[in-house]
């Protein structure tokens, strides 16, 4: 597009080129803030799926705004692509599904006392435009992200990740409550209404008692080695529910044999209360009457025929 040409995009995309954002998607994060306070006395953040880095840049302007000691602050922005340079950010060319990322990040912040105060991710894949498929590939990377965030983030901290919108928003609030105190999804006035797109605000993280952070990807590895992975009966519980809703129970939308019992065969049983008035009541009395018509009718026929036979062989007689 050329210089003199009048940019027609939305109000954000404009902005973001006028305040010299690498994206419009910053505003996401600064509207987010501005609601939930998530960025309020952080030192030490992270930043997944960093790039183009707009979302970096937010973290680099906030964190170091009004501070008198900058030696403080420590953020790190993590992606499999390189992304240009930015000041204060220290960049980790790596895989969040990898634990050598989790445990470089754990080591820049200076070891397990000084962990993360803040995880935030805006990663998402490619969109193919089939919501079925989109929500599941964003999901198995808030999965992936989640994972590494329960090695590299302190008690108590905060962590903030895209989600798609869909029928299973309500199981994902129950799988993030399991690890933290409060969840909320937001939807910025920067994200469009066209888009499906929100973003869960996680705060006060708190490690269930008894689990053990593992890196988790059910893409790759089988769910039951997954939750094999560590003796911990706390991972055995909850790890199957993390992943997938835990799907050992029945699914109403499925058949099932009658014998759930394998000791005992199945034998029928009365409803507990009938229906005092059921609405095929009516039905059944006048398809038993059509029934007694149709066979009074073949008894006639039936008879007709015979006496019809009888008068034939008298006169042939």
């Amino acid at each position: 597009m050329g210089k003199t040409s009048k940019d027609k995009r939305d109000i954000y995309y404009r902005l973001a080129k006028e305040e010299g954002w690498r994206a419009r998607s910053a505003f996401k994060l600064l509207q987010i803030d501005e609601k939930f306070h998530i960025l309020k006395d952080v030192t030490r953040a992270v930043d997944l799926c960093a790039a183009p880095g707009s979302w970096t840049q937010v973290l680099s302007k906030r964190l170091y705004e009004n501070r008198t000691n900058n030696e403080e602050v420590k953020i790190i922005a993590v992606d499999l692509q390189a992304m240009a340079p930015l000041p204060g950010v220290t960049q980790l060319q790596g895989d969040i599904t990898k634990l050598s990322t989790a445990q470089a990040i754990i080591d820049h912040f200076g070891g397990e006392s000084q962990k993360a105060q803040l995880v935030i991710c805006d990663g998402a894949p490619d969109v193919t435009g089939l919501h079925d498929i989109d929500e599941y590939i964003q999901s198995q990377l808030l999965l992936a992200a989640l994972s590494i965030t329960t090695h590299v983030l302190m008690t108590g901290g905060n962590f903030v990740a895209k989600i798609f919108r869909g029928k299973d928003t309500n199981l994902l609030y129950s799988q993030l409550r399991i690890f933290f105190e409060k969840v909320s999804i937001a939807k910025p006035a920067s994200s469009r209404n066209s888009s499906i797109e929100a973003f869960v605000v996680c705060q006060n993280y708190r490690c269930p008692d008894g689990y053990i952070p593992q890196m988790i990807n059910p893409m790759i590895d089988d769910v039951q080695m997954i939750v094999n992975a560590t003796d911990s009966s706390v991972n055995q519980k909850l790890i199957p529910f993390v992943v997938c809703g835990d799907l050992r129970g029945f699914d109403s939308d499925m058949s099932y044999s009658l014998n759930l019992n394998e000791d005992s065969e199945y034998t029928y049983k009365e409803v507990v209360q009938k229906p005092i008035s059921p609405a095929y009541k009516e039905i059944l009395e006048k398809l038993k009457n059509c029934s007694i018509k149709h066979s009074a009718i073949t008894i006639k026929h039936e008879d007709e025929a015979v006496t019809t036979e009888s008068a034939s062989n008298d006169d042939s007689k």
